[in-house]
């Protein structure tokens, strides 16, 4: 069980995006002192970096509640509920006016390079229990602090992290000399330089998840726009074309979501791009052009390329908590008691078994990885996710247990069922209509929050 944090120190948030921030808010509902680190110099600066992207999902998923409530006490309305913001929008509507009202409880440009035990490294166990966190921090200005906290919430994300072209998990041999033509974000095509970087070439999209849905769909339509030369995309895929292939389509609880994948499906069905399945990337070499050629394990090589845009997925950063005593699945680097309802070697829907303070545990009380991060290597995370999972771990760092154990989460099924097909396999997944890797009927609770309270700033350089 994990102790009641102390008025005394704050909780440390790592991460001012949507989790982190909803963290700060949850911690002022129940009295609690947040400390939220940042490394950036704006709230959301991940989200900023793909502020052109349209969200699959409406404002009334991204928000979360209690963080809605603090809002409506400045004065904020919140935008149309079933309508799609873009990364941009979320930031500009959202993300930014939340950190604004947090106020000097948000250090920007204050990057976290350790987390730790006071006086004990992971080694050591006596009186473990009883001493603080400490957080070493690196400002933008070059100074360093160590700042003392009650618990700490890693919600820093996995975007600085992608995941590169090579099928082992590995860069491809050439990928970095090759980093000149190879991107590991959804391009923008609204912007003049990129769009010109990408129309009338070749692309080469690696990756079989929305991002790369959105990519194929972006480029299929500067396709349409651009007759001469024509615009190309080559769809890179680790394993082979099924029923799954391009999600779950009209059965997708998320319509936005589905449409993606028959967005992607279009794209290939009226030649704007190119399937090519089974293919695992060993190596990136050039021509006698200077064009980029994918060479696959089993030796086949692709038909050259102007450009690599790798959308294979995230990584979380672990190397700063390495004095913090986690257990981690193996396999997703996600907390073990999570990593089995979020498996895709298992299923590839997006309903999740209820989950919160239990399950995102370690043999550390008080530390906790939250939102994307805790997903470790696992796709399908969603903000409403996220927001379920801080209530829940605020609820127990207040020491509300009862509070921290009636979580709810119910998630909308992609519409696809079983084996997420991380190997190659051209079987088909079969969609099953009722409850694709569902647990048992959820009993609803409510999830709104009690009044906020009054909490006095930590003490910090971060506020001065």
């Amino acid at each position: 069980m994990t102790a009641p944090a102390t008025p005394t120190s704050p909780v440390v948030v790592i991460g001012a995006g949507p989790i982190g921030l909803a963290a700060a808010a949850h911690l002022l509902d129940r009295g609690l002192a947040p400390l939220v680190l940042e490394a950036g110099p704006t709230a959301g600066s991940a989200v900023s970096e793909w502020a052109h992207v349209r969200l699959f999902s409406t404002w009334g998923e991204v928000v979360d509640p209690t963080a809605e409530k603090l809002l409506a006490s400045t004065g904020w309305s919140a935008p149309e509920s079933g309508a799609y913001p873009s990364g941009g929008d979320w930031v500009k509507h959202y993300l930014q006016p939340l950190a604004d009202t947090l106020g000097d409880r948000i250090c920007y440009g204050a990057r976290v390079t350790g987390v730790s035990k006071a006086g004990r490294d992971r080694v050591v166990d006596a009186d473990r229990e009883a001493q603080p966190y400490v957080v070493q921090v690196k400002h933008s200005d070059g100074r360093e602090e160590r700042i003392t906290a009650s618990a700490v919430i890693d919600a820093s994300g996995t975007w600085s992290l992608p995941s590169p072209a090579g099928s082992s998990g590995l860069p491809a041999l050439g990928e970095h000399v090759a980093s000149d033509h190879v991107s590991y974000r959804v391009p923008d095509l609204t912007d003049p330089a990129v769009r010109a970087r990408y129309a009338g070439k070749r692309t080469a999209v690696i990756g079989s998840g929305a991002s790369a849905f959105t990519a194929l769909a972006s480029l299929a339509e500067l396709s349409r726009t651009q007759d001469s030369p024509p615009t190309k995309a080559v769809w890179v895929l680790r394993r082979g074309l099924s029923g799954s292939t391009y999600g779950g389509g009209d059965a997708d609880q998320l319509p936005a979501r589905g449409a993606l994948g028959l967005a992607a499906k279009a794209a290939v069905d009226e030649g704007h791009a190119e399937a090519v399945t089974g293919f695992r990337t060993e190596g990136v070499e050039r021509d006698a052009e200077g064009r980029l050629v994918l060479v696959a394990e089993d030796g086949r090589r692709l038909q050259a390329v102007d450009e690599v845009i790798v959308l294979t997925g995230f990584r979380p950063d672990l190397s700063f908590l390495s004095e913090v005593r986690l257990r981690l699945d193996e396999r997703l680097q996600a907390p073990v008691e999570l990593a089995p309802l979020i498996d895709p070697n298992q299923h590839s829907c997006g309903t999740v078994y209820p989950h919160g303070h239990r399950e995102l545990s370690h043999p550390d009380s008080g530390v906790y990885l939250v939102g994307m991060k805790s997903y470790g290597r696992a796709p399908t995370f969603l903000a409403m996710t996220g927001y379920e999972q801080v209530r829940s771990v605020v609820a127990a760092l207040a020491g509300e247990t009862e509070a921290a154990d009636r979580v709810e989460l119910v998630l909308p099924e992609t519409g696809v069922c079983g084996g997420s097909g991380l190997f190659d396999t051209d079987e088909a997944a079969k969609p099953e209509t009722e409850g694709c890797c569902s647990p048992s009927a959820p009993q609803l609770v409510e999830l709104s929050a009690v009044a906020l309270g009054s909490v006095t700033a930590p003490s910090s350089s971060c506020n001065a």
